[in-house]
């Protein structure tokens, strides 16, 4: 019974744990999710905005590099002169450090680049990117289709790396040109990839304070499980304790009862029993050897009965002493010592008892017979196996507690392994028991020479357990 309700304990534990485990994963996956897409909506809103931005920073540029070359290509001239004058003034334009101007005719071949000389006068056309993109023609058809941006690699003036490139052309139609800028997107990738880690950084550590949240929240439960468990295995072993002390209460009363009713009861019968058969050679009218050879059988049968008499108030003293009853635990203790004096392997006088520290003291009827059961337990332990010579029993009434003392100059013997071995030390058991189911405690010192055991039992009312201390 105690198992399965341990097992269910344990699972009502696992039943609330599991869930809660559960919820906290859920959430932390949603908040994951959720961070993550707003992380790549703010990411595509950064990139659009920059996107636009970049667009309208191109078309200005190109506007003004068109407003200078404008005088030139508006005037109808189509020589050579006018055209190298035009290129002369794009190549002047500039902005920033790697912001330029190029200009490419139809047919791929570069006419100018300001950053790039080495490229003037070579054909572009199948100039392909790393991915294989024919940028050259991409820019080209573009432009004749009206203009408009293209994205494509090209390496940066500055640092001579390939990189990402936002660019913008337009047709000279008359001229045949295919005029360009373009700005590199390095800053927009940067400030993505720094939205991106800021994103991460608060998903890592949102979802720590969820981690840390569930661990409290789980050794919350795990110790609301723990002190339940305590308050139960402390409640469940008080009932024990309770139910110990009710069983050795019962048995003591039992021991009581049968003890008066062999007294009371079967030793009167007797008593009266061997009066009638005295009497009966009185009332017989018979000669004297008639008396004579009566008697003999009547005598031995009174000699059976006071045998019995005696075998009958030896167990009913054994059972329960009526000086324990009658006049208290000091008064029963000097009795117990004096009987085991007498019927014991070793001489009265080597039996010692001492209860003037108890002396006029009035102990709970329970402290006084677990203390003399264990007393009388203890007796029967050094007559069966201590070969000792002297035993001293003390009795002392402290403020707090009651001790028992007994010390026998025996064998000794080796404690702990007698506590090991189930089939043995049962005695000692008895006596810890009856010790425990007070509050009390029993301390053994064993070696050879000498062996002293030690109760203690706290000096306190104690209830007498009802069936409502069992519920």
């Amino acid at each position: 019974m105690t198992l399965s309700i341990r097992g269910l304990k344990r699972k009502l534990l696992l039943l609330a744990l599991l869930p809660f485990i559960g919820a906290t994963a859920a959430i932390a996956i949603a908040v994951a999710l959720h961070a993550r897409s707003l992380s790549n909506s703010q990411q595509h809103i950064v990139a659009t905005a920059y996107q636009a931005s970049k667009q309208a920073e191109l078309r200005n540029y190109l506007d003004l590099a068109r407003s200078a070359i404008a005088p030139l290509y508006d005037s109808g001239r189509d020589d050579d002169e006018t055209r190298a004058r035009a290129l002369q003034v794009l190549s002047k334009l500039e902005f920033g450090t790697d912001g330029y101007f190029f200009v490419y005719d139809r047919s791929g071949k570069t006419l100018m680049h300001s950053r790039q000389p080495e490229l003037v006068g070579r054909n572009l056309w199948d100039m392909q990117a790393p991915d294989g993109t024919p940028t050259i023609q991409l820019l080209i058809h573009q432009a004749e289709h009206g203009g408009g941006f293209v994205q494509y690699p090209w390496g940066r003036p500055s640092t001579h790396q390939m990189e990402p490139k936002l660019g913008y052309v337009v047709l000279l139609d008359r001229w045949g040109w295919v005029v360009g800028t373009g700005i590199y997107l390095d800053d927009v990738n940067a400030a993505l990839a720094q939205i991106d880690q800021h994103a991460s950084s608060n998903i890592k550590r949102t979802l720590l304070w969820i981690g840390l949240i569930g661990t409290l929240g789980m050794l919350v439960i795990g110790a609301c499980g723990l002190a339940l468990n305590i308050t139960d295995h402390r409640s469940s072993d008080a009932k024990l304790k309770l139910l110990a002390l009710q069983v050795v209460e019962s048995q003591e009363a039992e021991r009581g009862r049968l003890s008066r009713e062999l007294h009371d009861g079967i030793s009167q019968m007797l008593v009266s029993t061997k009066l009638l058969l005295e009497s009966v050679p009185a009332r017989l009218e018979m000669t004297t050897p008639q008396q004579h050879a009566i008697a003999a059988p009547i005598n031995k049968a009174l000699g059976q009965i006071n045998r019995t008499l005696g075998e009958i108030r030896r167990i009913s003293h054994d059972l329960r002493p009526a000086m324990l009853d009658d006049f208290g635990l000091a008064a029963a203790l000097v009795q117990l010592g004096r009987e085991f004096g007498e019927s014991g392997p070793m001489p009265a006088a080597g039996v010692s008892i001492d209860t003037s520290a108890a002396a006029g003291k009035d102990l709970p009827e329970a402290i006084n017979t677990v203390l003399f059961r264990i007393a009388q337990e203890a007796l029967t332990n050094i007559a069966c196996h201590a070969q000792a010579r002297c035993v001293k029993v003390t009795l002392a009434v402290l403020p707090q507690q009651v001790t028992l003392s007994i010390v026998d100059d025996g064998r000794g013997f080796d404690y702990d392994a007698v506590q090991a071995d189930a089939r043995r030390g049962i005695g000692l058991r008895n006596m810890r028991e009856r010790a425990e189911s007070l509050g009390g405690r029993i301390q053994i010192d064993s070696q050879p020479g000498r062996t002293a055991l030690l109760a203690m039992i706290p000096f306190f009312a104690v209830p007498s357990p009802t069936s409502e201390h069992l519920i």
